[in-house]
């Protein structure tokens, strides 16, 4: 078993940043890359960014390149989100997901995210 532990999030003006979390526990070897998702309202979960654990390997949404920004660091098992010039239309929730080699799915929470215009 994988359990996921998000942090970050908030309200942010239009314009502004802000800095997700998930720290992930357990089972971590078993881990072949992790990432966010986010859930507007009224709107299915899609994906935002992914990076593999081992080699760093990334993947963005095309509509967020070159404001979001993801990381890991092994050491604290802990992968990052940073979201830059955030806007109105990046309001959701976003969850923290993890997959193992066997494309197994794991969770977090959930953190809310709102950015006013």
């Amino acid at each position: 078993q994988v359990q996921l532990v998000e942090s970050g999030g908030g309200l942010v003006q239009a314009g502004g940043s802000l800095r997700l979390s998930c720290a992930a526990s357990g089972s971590i070897s078993r881990l072949n890359v992790m990432g966010y998702y986010r859930q507007a309202p009224g709107k299915e979960r899609e994906l935002v960014a992914t990076i593999t654990l081992r080699a760093g390997n990334t993947n963005y949404a095309d509509s967020l390149k070159g404001r979001f920004t993801i990381s890991r660091d092994n050491a604290k098992n802990t992968i990052s989100l940073q979201m830059n010039s955030l806007k109105p239309e990046d309001t959701g929730v976003y969850y923290c997901n993890a997959q193992t080699f066997w494309l197994n799915n794991y969770w977090g929470q959930g953190t809310q995210v709102t950015v006013s215009s």
